[in-house]
């Protein structure tokens, strides 16, 4: 798996510093200039794989560059451009430290936590005698705390949000009002491909001159969980597992090879075959995500074609 984008170290002109995150490296510049570049990096139960997955970091950049694209109308966002498949460039904002994770059905961790008897996620009450994939009466957004690389996010309420100032009242409703605005979007976006957009999760931050932006990815296999819609009700009303589309295949891998990233356990070795077939896994997340065939980037020396493009890009800027 050499041609995979483990990790970068670029010097770009008017570099000021770098932060490593489980899957994107972001090189703040000058001029409050955001270099995001998307790493082939895997995480599952905020751990990071210690290997990569050929194509990923430039599937998950074109996805939320797209996406962020098809929502700009509704919700503003920090990008400026992508002038390499794995970068996007934007503006310099002050990340909110929580995440706002909306869910549309009792899917993915809502469901685990429901199995294991709690009927309030982050202060959001879930009806007794749901089945899992089951559809809330309305979206939940159930915020995590944003963790560093290797911990764990937690689950907060709003409450809580707000009684530690951690964001404060007027500022959350704003976050609250485009979580929902996106994730209409989102749904809608999806069923014109099939699919029903169970639940995701949004990153916002705050530019210099106080504007809330849409930051980090967005409607990403990675940050999002599909249901194909076709078939949806039969599975649900025979209690078989819903086709999804997310990296949700590789958490149940893991799982049953005895990981769920929880203390004394290690990560089960990946075959370069297994590394291959999920790889193709999201090569097909793309199709069927933006409708459109996925074109491959040259991956022969994939330092060299980020750092070229990106310097060519910050001299014309």
């Amino acid at each position: 798996m050499s041609n995979t984008l483990m990790d970068t170290n670029f010097h770009f002109v008017g570099q000021k510093s770098v932060y490593k995150g489980k899957v994107r490296e972001v090189y703040t510049l000058e001029n409050d200039v955001l270099v995001m570049i998307a790493t082939d990096r895997l995480s599952a139960f905020d751990v990071v794989m210690p290997k990569g997955i050929p194509y990923k970091g430039q599937i998950l950049n074109q996805i939320a560059t797209k996406m962020m694209q098809a929502t700009e109308d509704i919700v503003p966002n920090w990008l400026m451009a992508t002038p390499d498949a794995n970068v996007a460039v934007g503006k310099a904002c002050e990340p909110f430290k929580v995440e706002m994770v909306i869910r549309g059905y009792l899917s993915g961790h809502a469901a685990r936590e429901y199995k294991a008897g709690k009927r309030l996620l982050c202060g959001e009450p879930m009806a007794e005698g749901m089945k899992e994939n089951d559809k809330f009466p309305e979206p939940i957004i159930t915020p995590a705390t944003k963790a560093e690389k290797g911990d764990h996010d937690e689950d907060i309420s709003k409450n809580e949000i707000l009684n530690r100032e951690i964001v404060s009242k007027e500022d959350y409703e704003v976050l609250e009002k485009y979580t929902r605005a996106l994730f209409q979007r989102g749904t809608e976006i999806a069923a014109k491909r099939g699919l029903i957009l169970v639940d995701t999760k949004y990153e916002f931050g705050k530019t210099k001159d106080g504007k809330i932006v849409l930051i980090d990815e967005i409607h990403t296999p990675d940050s999002s969980r599909y249901f194909y819609a076709e078939g949806y009700e039969e599975r649900q009303a025979k209690g078989e597992t819903q086709k999804q589309l997310s990296k949700e295949f590789v958490r149940q891998w893991l799982i049953s090879n005895g990981f769920q990233g929880l203390e004394g356990q290690s990560v089960p070795e990946m075959s370069d075959t297994y590394i291959n077939s999920v790889s193709e896994r999201y090569i097909e997340l793309y199709e069927s995500i933006m409708g459109e065939t996925f074109q491959k980037a040259d991956v022969s020396n994939i330092q060299e074609r980020i750092g070229q493009n990106v310097s060519s890009y910050l001299n014309s800027i």
